[in-house]
């Protein structure tokens, strides 16, 4: 099978230039540690249309002739670049999205340009009802990551990157599909052959790790994941092929791994990003690279940052109480005047800042004169909730952490 050449990427460079943005390169200092090397930050999210996936797109479109009628299936981020790149060129586009994709993306999707035909319960329905249409009506499919058009325009981002960073070492890039680690891996690999490419998969969604270890496209049965955009059933021939002979690893990262980066990236960059955005930012902070090889100066991709706002949320809320910094106890205090008030004292004595608090008089263990206290506290982090528990138990508190 004939890869994506340096060449390509280099003619999708120069076909993308004044239209999608050169996103900015940002270090992160507070990683170096945790890293054991510079991490530097290619920002996608900045990207128009909130990811990556618009160089692709644009790419791919530019190359059709006047008056073709686009057609693409996606729940998020591949048809909005789908969308805008068509408009940017001039041509309709019709975009299949499922029910559950939600209503901003939705929403942006149609702003763009497209018609948005929304039905099915998931991608795959709407990637069958897109490829009927467009056999129906003579119109021509854009694929999110099977196209060396596709991957050609991802790989831009590593030119971008290698022109900003000559002496990287590592790239670290989230896998869906694989059309984003297909074109880095091959532009990377033919400037640098000596630098390292890493590839990220949500541990719920390993598609890519599968069918490398079953030798060919392996579709999963399920997939359970918090990354919405890198949750992929199975990729495809071509893109498997360019992660065998470009990339040198691929790691797993947790959904609560994936949480963590998300908040990180929230507080240290004054940015956001959507949990697939965040995976090649997990995979380092949470260590997964053996200690044995120098990462070097290291660039994370953060994909995109398309992202709803009551998820967004859940997630910030879910992301902080992984980090120590949401703390919820149960304590038993005597049911009498003022005991409320000495425990909120010793809480604030210790500098916990309370953003909840319940009764509860039902449960069967508790003495007759006892009322259960659910108290939600917010500390600095996890040495700040082992001081605090520490220090309720030594003025007497009963307490459970739940």
């Amino acid at each position: 099978m004939r890869l994506v050449s340096i060449d390509e990427v280099r003619e999708a460079e120069l076909r993308i230039a004044g239209v999608i943005r050169r996103t900015s390169l940002s270090r992160i200092d507070s990683l170096v540690r945790a890293a054991g090397a510079d991490v530097w930050c290619k920002e996608e999210q900045r990207q128009r249309t909130g990811s990556f996936k618009v160089r692709g797109a644009y790419n791919h479109i530019a190359q059709l002739e006047p008056g073709t009628h686009v057609v693409a299936a996606s729940a998020g981020n591949h048809a909005q670049g789908v969308a805008l790149a068509a408009s940017l060129c001039g041509l309709a586009s019709t975009i299949f999205m499922p029910r559950i994709a939600s209503l901003p993306k939705v929403t942006a999707t149609q702003e763009y340009g497209a018609v948005v035909e929304l039905g099915g319960d998931t991608v795959d329905d709407a990637v069958a009802r897109a490829k009927q249409f467009a056999h129906d009506t003579g119109s021509h499919f854009v694929p999110p990551f099977d196209d060396r058009s596709v991957i050609a325009g991802q790989g831009t981002i590593a030119l971008e990157v290698l022109a900003d960073l000559p002496e990287m070492a590592t790239i670290v890039v989230p896998i869906g599909g694989g059309g984003l680690i297909s074109g880095i891996g091959a532009a990377v690999k033919a400037l640098k052959p000596n630098c390292r490419v890493v590839g990220v998969e949500a541990q719920g969604a390993a598609s890519m790790r599968a069918s490398l270890d079953a030798g060919s496209p392996h579709r999963l049965g399920s997939i359970a994941t918090i990354a919405d955009g890198i949750a992929v059933r199975s990729p495809s021939a071509l893109t498997l092929a360019h992660v065998k002979a470009f990339v040198d690893d691929i790691v797993t990262v947790t959904d609560e791994e994936i949480g963590q980066a998300l908040v990180t990236v929230l507080e240290r960059m004054k940015s956001v990003v959507e949990p697939s955005g965040a995976a090649a930012l997990a995979a380092v902070m949470a260590n997964k690279f053996p200690r044995k090889r120098r990462l070097g100066p290291t660039v994370v991709v953060l994909s995109g940052g398309n992202v709803d706002a009551l998820l967004l949320s859940r997630l910030i809320e879910h992301g902080l109480s992984v980090a120590g910094r949401y703390l919820r106890l149960r304590i038993d205090v005597p049911d009498r005047p003022g005991s409320l008030a000495a425990l909120a004292n010793d809480v604030a004595q210790l500098e916990l800042n309370i953003l909840a608090v319940d009764h509860h008089r039902e449960r069967a263990s508790l003495d007759l004169d006892e009322v259960e206290v659910a108290i939600t506290v917010e500390t600095r982090g996890q040495e700040h909730r082992r001081s605090a528990l520490k220090g309720l138990r030594d003025r007497g508190w009963h307490v459970r952490p739940s």
